[in-house]
């Protein structure tokens, strides 16, 4: 596996991280929201991660017999199917004919908790990225500094 494949699946877990906080800022946004059916109430999302299957390309480079490194993809967002929160208040406005109002199946904590290990996710693929961006420029020096020691011998005959 090159150094430059390493940017591509840091790419995509940094991309499916970015989903997951979006996905997390959505739900805690709108955890305090009421509602007066069960069918128009918020419910929480989560991403769903799948490995990123191999491209052609990479199939055909395989070295030494191993899979290429491969990525993270989003294969979708789904609801939770997790209970709403009813609560009988039938002096609110958005009660309904049975003076229920429902609140979102959002654990605000859970959220949280999600968040951070978004967060931290994110910037351990940044992380990542910036190392092998390293790497290819000490290679790079290396290369430079190899390419003067060779010039700057004397031939010998």
């Amino acid at each position: 596996m090159s150094l430059s494949n390493i940017f591509s699946i840091s790419g995509s877990a940094m991309s499916a991280q970015s989903v997951r906080l979006n996905t997390t800022a959505s739900n805690i946004a709108n955890a305090q929201s009421i509602s007066s059916s069960v069918d128009e109430t918020y419910r929480a999302r989560k991403p769903i991660f799948a490995l990123q299957e191999p491209s052609e390309q990479q199939l055909n480079s395989q070295d030494l017999g191993l899979l290429p490194g491969q990525g993270v993809q989003v294969k979708g967002i789904v609801e939770s199917d997790a209970p709403l929160q009813p609560e009988y208040l039938p002096s609110h406005p958005m009660a309904d004919e049975n003076g229920f109002i429902y609140h979102p199946n959002v654990n605000v904590v859970e959220e949280m908790a999600d968040m951070i290990s978004a967060s931290r996710s994110f910037q351990i693929n940044a992380d990542v990225m910036d190392s092998a961006k390293k790497m290819m420029q000490r290679v790079l020096t290396l290369g430079q500094a190899l390419s003067l020691i060779h010039i700057s011998e004397p031939t010998r005959q």
